[in-house]
């Protein structure tokens, strides 16, 4: 009656995440964004020191994918001024180091972009929107 289901839990996880994208304001989004970039780079930093070359280079193309395509296409560069336009470099920065480490199989290269990431991140996490619309209202 039922299909076998060949992974539960990672259907769950799939189902909740898309929950979560669904839901999330776009403060929250970009969080999403970060937390996947920065998940797709471990599992493939994983790989690359099992030496599983094609595993490796599907989790550092989606990271590539979510910093081009999420987090740089985020940018509003009109509104965010010389912050933006220096978030913007970063970011393509990190899209290059994150082929070099997939060309050379470079951990450190994804150390780096890792540790880049996680610093952007811890920052955007500070941001409380909620804080922001009652100073503005006070």
């Amino acid at each position: 009656m039922f299909g076998k289901l060949s992974n539960p839990a990672g259907t769950y996880a799939q189902l909740s995440r898309e929950s979560d994208v669904r839901s999330a304001d776009p403060h929250r989004l970009i969080i999403l964004l970060f937390e996947g970039a920065e998940s797709a780079i471990s599992v493939a930093r994983i790989h690359a020191e099992q030496g599983n070359v094609a595993e490796r280079g599907t989790h550092l193309s989606k990271a590539i994918d979510i910093i081009n395509n999420g987090l740089k296409v985020s940018l509003d560069l009109e509104r965010g001024g010389d912050l933006a336009y220096r978030l913007q470099a970063l970011y393509e920065y990190m899209v290059s180091r994150l082929l070099w480490a997939n060309m050379k199989n470079d951990v450190s290269a994804m150390q780096e972009v890792l540790g880049l990431l996680g610093e952007i991140h811890d920052a955007w996490r500070q941001i409380d929107p909620a804080k922001q619309q009652k100073a503005e209202a006070s």
